[in-house]
């Protein structure tokens, strides 16, 4: 799924009025989880003229960079993407929290080709609308960059612009892709996040690294279902934002999910 480039990238960046979320932050890290047996990292194959693809998935946690965004329980997601001509993406995600009233709309264009042999980027804009005890959105910008010619080792770096927080969050990850069976694949992956005035505005730099497995499984040539494991260490900007709240507590985050996913 083409819209794996907006992993990492998300922040509504306003108070929602959910404990926990001073400077939001959605969106595209559900987004990961989405396509995240990471295949949108490996070298393109030719696809059709026109593909859509609907997956409903499920994270026990809403967690984007490094920060559960609920307070209560985990979050639904239902996604439709339509790829044009193998290079254009454009995709509606909504969000429903399990536990409590949260609703989440992201609005999304990429643009995905091959800068160099081996080397395929992204670009994208979206638009994030959330729903809390009260209204907030955002406009973001983003990039993607990976290195694709070893498929068991695949570096790559993400940028995303937030225009209502004016600031940016980094990303640099490796992933590890590998075939079990014809129809298994695991991936094992880790990440580290730099925010500058993203997240937070008072402060920049180590944001949190994150470890995770994620797996996929092909029903059929046109269905597959996906999962993954995922632990969030946090770091600096993460250690400050609680401290200056008065949370003495553990910021470290452990989450899992999974979806189902069909192509037409």
């Amino acid at each position: 799924m083409a819209i794996h480039s907006a992993k990492m990238m998300a922040s509504i960046l306003c108070l929602l009025g959910v404990n926990g979320l001073s400077y939001g932050a959605f969106a595209n890290e559900s987004l990961e989880h989405i396509d995240s047996s990471s295949h949108s990292l490996l070298p393109s194959e030719k696809t059709e003229f026109l593909a859509v693809t609907l997956d409903l998935g499920w994270d026990s946690k809403y967690i984007s960079q490094g920060r559960n965004n609920l307070q209560d329980g985990g979050i639904y997601w239902l996604n439709t993407s339509v790829q044009y001509d193998g290079n254009w993406t454009t995709y509606a995600l909504v969000g429903r929290g399990d536990s409590q009233a949260y609703t989440e709309w992201n609005l999304g264009l990429e643009y995905g080709f091959n800068l160099a042999e081996n080397f395929d980027a992204k670009l994208g804009y979206q638009r994030i609308e959330g729903y809390g005890s009260s209204r907030c959105q955002d406009n973001e910008l983003f990039a993607e960059l990976a290195y694709t010619a070893t498929p068991w080792l695949i570096p790559s770096i993400n940028y995303v612009y937030s225009t209502e927080a004016n600031g940016y969050f980094v990303e640099m990850s490796l992933h590890s892709f590998w075939n079990i069976t014809d129809h298994l694949s695991l991936t094992p992956y880790i990440s580290q996040g730099f925010d500058f005035k993203y997240r937070t505005a008072d402060h920049n730099g180590k944001n949190n690294l994150q470890l995770g497995l994620e797996s996929n499984y092909q029903l059929s040539p046109n269905m597959s279902i996906s999962g993954h494991i995922s632990h969030s260490i946090a770091q600096g900007d993460i250690e400050q934002e609680a401290a200056a709240n008065g949370d003495t507590s553990s910021q470290d985050q452990t989450y899992v999910g999974i979806h189902f996913a069909m192509t037409f």
